[in-house]
């Protein structure tokens, strides 16, 4: 029990240090140069037939290029940017009841039963008797009633990299924000596989038409902490069984 209470505290300590390290300093920013979006920019793209481009640029008044004004500027290949639309306004509602309910009673007395009761009752006390014999009954009843009542709305605009391109022309895309306000660091981020028709010619794409969307939205500081509840509690709601 000792070397138990020991090992808690230690535990306990190693995981306060650590919240107390924060204490009076702003939320650190994530290092982006690690990630994924950094590195499919910094590689370089895959070779073009420059000698075919070369010939249709010449036979043509104006360039088809990415860069000229007539050209396509939807991204398309790794490191390209393109913007994610996010714009969530859904609701839900649902209701269930259901009813049970169940009764039982059983009776049965044996009279004679060998003359056992009539001899039971010289041993009991005055007023006690064993002439019923067997005398039971039963009933149960159950009722539940639930409801889901949900309203979402978010609206939300970020830049997303191609980190890849599949096989079938599919894009990769993943990206990541940060905003610090004070001591509280707002994230979003978003992932996912588009195809490149469904990218408009602003380079936009809705969330809708992200297939594997991972979109979240949250942050870390000091108020989404005094948020939370504090880690004894969390255990504690988990081991108590009541």
């Amino acid at each position: 029990m000792t070397r138990f209470l020991l090992f808690f505290c230690l535990s306990l300590a190693l995981v306060s240090c650590g919240r107390l390290s924060e204490v009076g300093q702003v939320p650190d920013f994530n290092t982006p140069t690690a990630g994924n979006e950094v590195f499919a920019m910094s590689v370089a793209p895959l070779p073009e037939d420059r000698v075919a481009a070369a010939r249709h640029e010449g036979a043509s008044l104006w360039t088809a290029g990415r860069r000229s004004l007539l050209g396509d500027r939807r991204a398309g290949a790794r490191g390209d940017i393109l913007t994610v639309v996010i714009e969530i306004d859904e609701s839900a509602e649902i209701s269930n009841s259901s009813e049970r309910g169940r009764a039982g009673s059983e009776q049965m007395g044996i009279s004679g039963l060998f003359g056992l009761p009539e001899l039971a009752d010289r041993e009991l006390p005055d007023g006690a008797s064993m002439s019923g014999a067997v005398d039971t009954g039963s009933s149960s009843r159950y009722a539940g009633d639930g409801a889901v009542r949900r309203n979402e709305e978010l609206q939300l605009r970020i830049a997303a990299t191609v980190t890849d391109v599949l096989q079938n022309g599919v894009l990769r895309i993943e990206g990541t924000q940060e905003v610090r306000v004070n001591h509280e660091l707002r994230e979003l981020l978003v992932s996912g596989y588009v195809r490149p028709e469904d990218i408009s010619r602003q380079n936009e794409i809705a969330y809708d038409r992200i297939a594997a969307a991972r979109i979240s939205y949250g942050g870390r500081g000091q108020i989404s902490d005094v948020q939370q509840p504090r880690y004894g509690q969390q255990i504690t709601d988990i081991l108590l069984p009541f």
